[in-house]
């Protein structure tokens, strides 16, 4: 079978489930595995957000929406040459990846339009069912299978660590920083089983665009600060970046030194497999006293004032 991914959280699922080697082509963004950087782009942005603060990159993907125009462009000449027979994309956001209908337009070109799969989670567990409808479709449902199997030890592993703490810190997780965006869907799901409440938002909600005053009045114990696909270098330029960082210092989270910056791309923005190294991540960042070990400082580390 010859695959295409629109999305990095399909790019890594078809690698776990051993079939990179039928990958042939990727978003722009499929950096994970490492061989997912060696696969055409199918996919591009039509802008480079690399060098743009929150602030920039929010209007210019606001301008764009509010002309009709898309985020990203499909390269239908290297989709014609990847020959796929399957196309593996998303509908759930259409600011995080092509959208849907540019993917419907794009395989009915092709001489022998591919099945197209949608992957549309909204909570971990709908994460784990992703992998399953994946290998139901390539023929790996065993493989698919034991690998859920493995990710639900691990989630069980966390849960089982933090059931007898009583303390729960309160916890805040900001998907953008200019404009205020709360991180919805499976993270505040996250936060839960690791033995923290989430004060902003819900399991399985959107996220939210907020007002600096609701995170005040909040205030919570724990900040996470995870701007959506980047890094933990990127989402602390981009606060050192912030106009109005200084109001952010009033907060609790920064006077105890309790402010982190992770690499949401990794660990919390994409609905791949790798949502579970988050789960364990924040365990260690919530219960440092009883979760042994720490986050990598390359992938979650407190933020540097």
């Amino acid at each position: 079978m010859r695959i295409c991914s629109f999305l990095p959280s399909a790019t890594e699922i078809v690698y776990a489930l051993g079939l990179g080697a039928d990958l042939h082509g990727v978003s722009h963004e499929c950096d994970y595995p490492h061989d997912a950087l060696t696969k055409a782009h199918v996919v591009r942005s039509r802008f480079d957000p690399s060098e743009m603060t929150s602030a920039e990159i929010d209007q210019t993907v606001t301008d764009l929406m509010s002309r009709g125009e898309p985020i990203y462009e499909i390269d239908l000449d290297v989709l014609k040459s990847a020959k796929p027979d399957l196309v593996i994309t998303q509908e759930l956001c259409e600011v995080c990846a092509v959208s849907f209908e540019d993917v419907q337009d794009a395989v009915v070109q092709l001489d022998m339009p591919p099945q197209v799969i949608s992957l549309d989670p909204h909570s971990l567990d709908d994460v784990l069912q992703t992998i399953r409808q994946v290998g139901e479709y390539t023929g790996e449902t065993g493989r698919a299978s034991e690998y859920i199997g493995g990710l639900n030890k691990r989630i069980a592993l966390v849960k089982s660590r933090v059931a007898s703490i009583d303390s729960r810190p309160t916890v805040a997780c900001i998907e953008w920083l200019d404009p205020l965006i709360t991180a919805g869907h499976w993270v505040p799901e996250m936060v839960q089983i690791a033995g923290g409440d989430d004060v902003l938002a819900e399991p399985g909600g959107p996220s939210l665009r907020i007002e600096f005053q609701q995170l005040a009045d909040v205030s919570p114990d724990i900040l996470v600060l995870m701007p959506c696909g980047m890094t933990a270098d990127a989402a602390q330029s981009q606060f050192d970046g912030l106009k109005d960082s200084d109001r952010w210092r009033e907060l609790s989270a920064f006077k105890t030194g309790q402010v982190y910056v992770v690499d949401s791309g990794a660990l919390y923005s994409r609905s791949g497999p790798r949502l579970v190294d988050g789960l364990e991540i924040f365990a260690q960042m919530f219960h440092a006293e009883t979760v042994s070990g720490g986050p990598p400082s390359d992938l979650a580390r407190l933020l540097t004032l």
